[in-house]
């Protein structure tokens, strides 16, 4: 029981309970209007698939109309129902209200939203049920209180291939298109389903899929399910039949990489199959990993951060009671002290910025070698106007923005050397980026914006426009390596008011630092499309600065706090590693 602190009242309809299940009832004999509309609000928080019993309180007309998977609204506590005067007709209209906090659109995407939501449900008497009340103008598909929508959905991740891959060695990257499925309605089908029909509108320009477009599942396959082995049998209608080995291949591993947490050991084996129940290709969880890993590159070898002498030092990534290290090469020696750092995805070269805040250096995680020259030099007059701490992406490309009043922006440097290249960030407008996250696939990213004072959190997608193609010259002055530009900023942690630290924590989820209004700071997980998973509060900690996570979930949080460098073990309190440090990164 905790010992201070203040009052709050709790609404037993707030705790959702992922193990009950709701049963709609058909309307009642001679139910009167306020009766069906609440019976057909709750019909709506039901497990019934195609919501035929929530048809039952519509008119026969307004039940072929209506389309509940076109949208989702999600209201703070459920919508309330208010009667309005009855017309002169003899119907009856009802106003449903609530507070928005997102919807869910048709391709099942999460969009935080707020404002007061207003729908009118419209009832007639109807002579086809006997002149029993029935709906015939009902809410624009689907309304539901928080609590609902939390024990009815469950995110999944849709994994499709970047769609600038060119390096062509046999592995690309994979990157992670969330979405919210029905999870006690066939949910594998659902995912397939939806992974068939393609990336959600916001990713779509920056993805590609090895399913061609139009190809559907064989009309035999009403539910899809991985057998004891956890194998599953993914059979295409006819037009698949064409489909190449490669393509199938890669098919496959879109296929394994969805559906790994809808069996209790992952899916480990995915066939997919002609209409005739033939196979057209198989593929292991295993082997999937090499036809496109959905990281970057396998366990971190180390964690690294900055003692108090300003140079990088490493600990083993599960070490728990080994001292740090300097690293290797030019960065890990008191040559030159720095304020913030970055290391590679291969963890072969590191990034860091000077004390003063005005340059950045590169070198190699080697013995031996020198440091160079700066990469980037900022014209900032103080430390807090300088770079910021850089970010590496699964490419080899290295980002850092530049802070300077009248001068900042965001820059690239690919396999981080070259001439910088300014990128285009057009939603910024009066923001500041104050710090850079670039997410391992390399086509999405994540910005600290500061704007009138508050910082909060956004969520690019990366655009890049090789030379040669429209609009960009080959080998022009002003772009010789093409444009790069990051495109549709969204917020993606709303219910804070105040971001202060974040740090990527695998393929579609955040760890962030900040505090909502008038509350303390505190540490939770959210996904990038601004929705934040079922027990995404942390353990506080003091006075957090910095934070950063892997994408392997295995891996403890590091942080930077009041208590010096700590770390958060899976399952285990924070830890104090070391008493004085800052810039904890893992590697990206």
């Amino acid at each position: 029981m905790p010992a201070s602190g203040d009052l709050r009242g709790v609404d037993g309809a707030q705790l959702p309970d992922s193990q009950v299940r709701v049963f709609a009832m058909p309307p009642r004999e001679n139910a009167d209007p306020a009766e069906i509309v609440q019976g057909f609000l709750e019909s709506l928080t039901s497990d019934d698939p195609q919501f035929e019993m929530a048809r039952k309180y519509l008119t026969e007309k307004a039940s072929e109309e209506w389309r509940p998977e076109v949208s989702t609204s999600v209201l703070a506590d459920g919508p309330h129902t208010t009667a309005q005067r009855p017309g002169d007709d003899g119907a009856r209209t009802y106003t449903l209200t609530g507070t928005r906090i997102a919807t869910v659109d048709v391709q099942h995407a999460y969009k935080p939203a707020s404002g007061t939501y207003s729908q009118p449900v419209h009832l007639v008497q109807d002579p086809a049920s006997g002149n029993q009340w029935r709906i015939d103008r009902p809410p624009r598909g689907v309304v539901l209180g928080e609590s609902d929508f939390l024990r009815i959905y469950r995110p999944v991740n849709k994994y499709y291939f970047a769609a600038d891959d060119t390096h062509g060695q046999g592995q690309e990257r994979l990157v992670a298109d969330p979405v919210y499925v029905r999870q006690r309605v066939d949910p594998v089908t659902q995912t397939v389903r939806l992974l068939m029909e393609g990336p959600t509108q916001w990713l779509a320009p920056v993805v590609r899929s090895e399913f061609p477009s139009g190809i559907r599942l064989d009309t035999s396959a009403e539910s899809l399910a991985p057998d004891s082995n956890n194998i599953l049998e993914v059979p295409l209608e006819p037009a698949g039949d064409a489909i190449g080995q490669p393509q199938c291949t890669k098919m496959a591993a879109q296929l394994i990489f969805t559906l790994q947490d809808w069996a209790a050991n992952g899916i480990e084996e995915v066939e997919v199959q002609r209409s005739d129940g033939s196979p057209l290709c198989r593929l292991t969880a295993d082997r999937a990993e090499t036809v496109a890993p959905h990281r970057t590159r396998g366990n971190p070898d180390y964690q690294y951060f900055l003692d108090d002498k300003k140079r990088l030092v490493r600990l083993p990534g599960i070490s728990t009671g080994a001292d740090p290290e300097p690293a290797p090469g030019p960065l890990g020696t008191t040559e030159k002290p720095f304020g913030s750092v970055a290391v590679s995805r291969e963890e072969d070269q590191a990034a860091g910025v000077s004390l003063n805040g005005r340059e950045l250096y590169v070198g190699a995680l080697a013995a031996g070698t020198a440091l160079g020259e700066p990469v980037l030099t900022s014209r900032a007059k103080n430390v807090k106007d300088g770079l910021t701490a850089p970010s590496w992406d699964g490419r080899g490309d290295l980002w850092v923005a530049d802070r300077n009043p009248g001068d900042s922006g965001l820059y690239l440097l690919r396999q981080g050397s070259g001439t910088p290249v300014p990128v285009q960030t057009p939603g910024l407008a009066g923001g500041r980026i104050e710090a850079v996250r670039v997410a391992a696939d390399g086509v999405r990213i994540a910005l600290l914006v500061e704007r009138e004072g508050s910082r909060t959190l956004r969520i690019g997608r990366v655009e890049r426009e090789a030379p040669g193609s429209a609009g960009v010259s080959a080998g022009s002055a002003d772009h010789p390596t093409g444009t790069v530009r990051v495109a549709e900023l969204r917020s993606a942690a709303p219910q804070l008011e105040e971001v202060t630290a974040m740090s990527w924590a695998g393929g579609s989820r955040l760890v962030v630092v900040g505090r909502e209004s008038g509350g303390v700071q505190q540490i939770r997980y959210v996904h990038t499309d601004g929705s934040t998973p079922e027990g995404g509060a942390l353990p506080g900690l003091t006075g957090v600065q910095e934070i950063a996570a892997s994408d392997d979930e295995r891996l403890p949080l590091v942080a930077h706090s009041d208590d010096g460098i700590v770390r958060l073990p899976p399952g285990e309190p924070w830890r104090t590693v070391l008493k004085t440090g800052t810039s904890p990164v893992y590697p990206g």
